[in-house]
């Protein structure tokens, strides 16, 4: 073996052994950050209907809450993040950090915030009780998650489809009620060519009745 081979064989076992021992160096959050992001922030709850009259006290308004909540392990900044009504009134997440594991609860009305509880300090109740959607998107604008509740969207494309299909039943109502009127005077057309053939087979018969008188006639003449 020549000096330079054994040199070359060196310096591959040399960068080897270096990038084994590097990889074993790393800590361990660094090998955590490469593993992919499965954060799962969603609304896991909404009251819509305060409890009690709807009289727009603080403690009304208050009543009023949806809860968003995260399932991973990892915190998540909601800064910039938004939750908006089906009307698109919207509220923009301050500075807060959800710990994993973590629910925040968003209220209509008035308070001072916390890392379990936001205040939307509106003066009014924004989610509808008898429908609504509760939309909450990223600080990009990307929907995470939805709720919807009460007459939806889907319920009226399905009273849209009833009424398509009433419409189509009506239709095939009317188109056999046509078939049949035309049957009907297709018979009557029918039977008026039947009487019109029998009263041309009858008219021949008398034409041919005369002729035969008229040859009768003919040859009693003759013999006379």
């Amino acid at each position: 073996m020549s000096a330079s081979s054994a040199a070359r064989r060196l310096t591959a076992v040399a960068l080897v052994t270096g990038s084994v021992v590097a990889a074993a160096a790393l800590p361990a959050s660094a090998v955590q950050n490469r593993a992919p992001d499965r954060q799962q922030v969603v609304i896991s709850d909404v009251q819509y209907n305060a409890p009690g009259p709807d009289t727009r006290s603080n403690r009304s308004l208050n009543g009023e809450w949806v809860d968003i909540t995260n399932r991973s392990r990892q915190s998540v900044d909601l800064k910039g993040w938004t939750l908006r009504n089906s009307k698109g009134d919207r509220y923009t997440f301050r500075h807060l950090r959800l710990n994993g594991h973590s629910t925040v609860k968003v209220h209509t009305g008035s308070g001072r915030d916390t890392r379990h509880d936001v205040y939307q300090d509106r003066r009014g109740h924004i989610w509808d009780n008898r429908s609504d959607r509760a939309t909450l998107s990223d600080r990009r604008g990307s929907v995470v998650d939805t709720e919807s509740w009460g007459r939806g969207r889907d319920h009226d494309r399905g009273d849209d489809r009833g009424h398509d299909r009433d419409r189509d039943r009506d239709r095939g109502h009317d188109r056999d009620r046509d078939r049949d009127r035309d049957r009907g005077h297709g018979r009557g057309r029918g039977h008026d060519r039947g009487d019109e053939r029998g009263h041309d087979r009858g008219r021949d018969r008398d034409r041919g009745d005369e002729r035969g008188n008229d040859r009768g006639n003919d040859r009693g003449n003759h013999q006379r």
